[in-house]
């Protein structure tokens, strides 16, 4: 790629950003704080600030569709302002308005958002959890232990059939349920909402609006209170990066169950007065399809994947020149998140990007967690190189201490979480001695001389862990590196060897590439990546490839698109045990 001169002196295209701005400050030992001192914008503090300003603004709007047959669903600013306040009367008279939470077992759609938005606008916390939780056949201790954190007052449901099995959990007995498709004699229709009295928001920036549960990876799930100053300034904050006066225009599927996409994608598109395309379509050889027919139709000034969609869309422009012409006509910003994306997957879509346009289009990436809004750091200058988290957004500051050899990465701001439901404790103990966030992540500099080039992350502490011979192994970057030098051929992967004499992979396969094919590229990459690793801790002695991909489910692959490793090395037990086993099965590939 490096050495397609058409490539190399291709221009970027204007992404539109604010000029970059970082304050450094060394401290003894090695400490480090970088500021973002970057004025933001504090007028829309409450979650429907900016819905009634755009209703005055900008009322024959967009703000969010979805598909409807072949056409789309759609609803302005104005309409959903409207809507929003008739939904917040008829949940008054209710009597289900309290600081108890509205529960929400939906996918994605308008009638979901303009529930959520109504009950913050009454001081009501909403609670989106995810679909997995309450499908057919879904493990219902998820959703038991959810409703334990939660204890909601009341139900949204999209399809009141769908969510049938969830919705007859124990701790939802007696509560009313509103439902938009198929509700039952007790429920009560998503329609008949619309027809409330209208009734004024009066929520205030210290209200909880959220209560956005972990990942639960440990079995026992936490609810992040996002309040709706946090979530309202952590959107100014991203706006802020920008120079940009346009409205965006978004194609996303992320769930808003998660900060990702409820807060990021979903607010944002509020914040800024944009348009939000809802893309009912997953990053998954089965569901991805949906995707591509959205983005056939649509072309937007931003589009954020995980990893694992940009490598399916990649196939799909390389083969689809309308599609191609369609997707680079008005596109600034490509982002990912969720996990590493390669290399040579960004290069294959610039090279589609060069070929179609005669630009690049800068790949941006962020860093955070539900704690932080979500977003804490983020790359917001040109750029087309994979594995950066980028450099704090304005009016953050990040502290980075010096543990184990890493640098312990630590945040302060206004979008960060006061803590989790019920939990005062546990709350206390997630804030160091100055009152930063410890999120048990470490950070690294493309160039240490340099901090402004950027950060990178550098693996996740409390996931490392030491081989038997007492050496640590740096999980976080020996799976991006992995799977990076491996390429297209492998989904994502699952490190393993606690205990054990050396290293082994479990590794995902690309489901559009025969096992041959699999194999091969897989005996290749990890060739390649042990030539260039130091160490026994840096060197991958055993890969599996997996028979099948993740399962959603069981919660093996989180909603958002990633792996959730420990989740899926309980899942996978019996494969971890043939990976080590001695000798090992012809399936294994030692090295």
């Amino acid at each position: 790629m490096d050495a397609d001169p058409a490539f190399t002196a291709a221009p970027f295209r204007d992404p539109r950003y604010a000029p970059r701005r970082l304050e450094v400050e060394h401290r003894a030992g090695g400490e480090m704080v970088l500021t973002n001192p970057t004025p933001y914008s504090t007028r829309f503090q409450t979650m429907t600030a900016a819905l009634a300003h755009w209703a005055q603004a900008a009322p024959e709007r967009i703000w969010l569709a979805e598909r409807s047959g072949e056409g789309w669903r759609t609803i302005t600013f104005g309409e959903a302002h409207a809507q929003v306040e008739a939904i917040a009367g008829s949940l008054t008279a209710l009597g289900v308005v309290r600081r108890e939470p509205l529960l929400i077992l939906a996918g994605n759609g308008i009638d979901h958002a303009l529930i959520s938005y109504a009950a913050m606008s009454q001081r009501m916390p909403i609670a989106p959890v995810s679909p997995q939780y309450g499908l057919r056949n879904a493990n219902p201790a998820r959703l038991a232990r959810a409703l334990k954190v939660l204890k909601p007052a009341c139900v949204y449901t999209d399809d009141a059939e769908l969510f049938g099995e969830g919705l007859l959990q124990p701790g939802l007995a007696g509560l009313p349920v509103i439902a938009s498709k198929n509700p039952g004699p007790r429920h009560i229709p998503f329609a008949g909402m619309l027809k409330g009295t209208r009734e004024v928001a009066n929520a205030r920036p210290s209200d909880p609006a959220k209560y956005l549960l972990t990942s639960g990876s440990t079995g026992h799930p936490k609810a992040v209170i996002g309040s709706h100053g946090n979530i309202s300034l952590n959107s100014a904050q991203i706006t802020a990066c920008f120079n940009d006066p346009d409205p965006p225009v978004m194609v996303n599927s992320a769930p808003w169950s998660h900060s990702l996409g409820a807060n990021s994608i979903l607010h944002m598109s509020l914040h800024r007065g944009g348009t939000l395309y809802i893309d009912h379509g997953q990053p998954t050889a089965a569901r991805f399809g949906e995707t591509v027919r959205n983005l056939k139709a649509i072309s937007p000034t931003y589009q954020n994947m995980v990893p694992a969609g940009w490598m399916l869309f990649v196939d799909e422009l390389e083969k689809d020149r309308q599609l191609a012409k369609r997707f680079f006509e008005k596109v600034r910003v490509l982002q990912y998140g969720g996990a590493a994306l390669g290399q040579a997957v960004a290069d294959r879509i610039q090279a589609v990007a060069v070929r179609t346009v005669g630009e690049k289009i800068s790949f941006a990436s962020g860093y955070g967690a539900t704690e932080t809004g979500p977003t804490a750091c983020n790359v917001h200058w040109p750029n087309d190189v994979m594995g950066l988290i980028g450099l704090p957004v304005p009016g953050t500051s990040v502290r980075l201490v010096p543990q184990a050899g890493k640098l312990d990465f630590r945040v302060k701001g206004p979008q960060i979480t006061k803590g989790y439901l019920g939990l005062p404790a546990v709350s206390a103990e997630a804030f160091d001695d100055q009152g930063y966030y410890v999120l048990g992540d470490a950070a690294g500099f493309v160039d240490p001389d340099d901090p402004a080039q950027g950060m990178v992350f550098d693996g996740r502490l409390s996931e490392n862990f030491k081989l038997a011979s007492g050496t640590f192994v740096g999980v976080g970057d020996l799976r991006i590196g992995a799977i990076s030098t491996i390429g297209g051929a492998v989904t994502d992967a699952v490190v393993c060897g606690e205990g054990q004499a050396s290293v082994g992979l479990l590794l995902y396969p690309n489901p559009r590439l025969s096992t041959v094919e699999v194999s091969t590229a897989v005996r290749n990459g990890l060739a390649t990546f042990n030539a260039k690793a130091r160490g026994s801790g840096g060197r991958v002695a055993r890969a599996l490839v997996l028979p099948d991909a993740p399962d959603p489910v069981s919660g093996e692959i989180t909603d958002k698109g990633y792996i959730a490793q420990s989740l899926a090395r309980q899942r996978r037990a019996d494969a971890i045990a043939r990976l080590f086993a001695n000798p090992p099965s012809s399936d294994v590939m030692v090295f």
